[in-house]
């Protein structure tokens, strides 16, 4: 069965443009026992949303986990891991922060409850909404 999450990143750091012009791209840089311990549960086929942290907050794209988790190359204590993503699709209509938090029945996004989480899942019910604002 197919879980859902959602992924952020700064884009002075890595863009979702970078992410399409690059196909598929190991995620790396998790720093956080949570964030690990749910990149560590993508299972191969779990799609997640890509979101501009810090600068535009908003989600940007849909990404596929294609390589479930293995040691981080950029983790030079080899304690964390990461997995790889694969580019699906820009959405139509980026979703604010301030859009999601403005929609009730987002109110238990894990982006809202535990918004320094990097990496967060996201129920099937909150993915329907997601991609219905973004116009898919």
């Amino acid at each position: 069965m197919t879980a859902y999450w959602l992924v952020k990143s700064e884009p002075d750091a890595f863009s979702w443009n970078q992410q399409v012009a690059n196909g598929v791209e190991p995620w790396t840089g998790v720093r956080n026992a949570q964030a690990a311990a749910n990149l560590r549960a993508m299972r191969v086929g779990d799609e997640a949303f890509f979101y501009h942290s810090n600068i535009g907050k908003e989600v940007v794209g849909i990404v596929e986990v294609v390589r479930e988790a293995y040691p981080d190359p950029s983790d030079e204590t080899g304690r964390w891991i990461c997995v790889d993503m694969r580019a699906v699709r820009p959405v139509p209509r980026p979703v604010t922060l301030a859009a999601m938090k403005a929609e009730p029945r987002l109110e238990g996004l894990a982006l809202i409850r535990q918004s320094r989480l990097s990496v967060v899942p996201v129920s099937a019910e909150h993915r329907a909404l997601i991609l219905s604002m973004a116009g898919l």
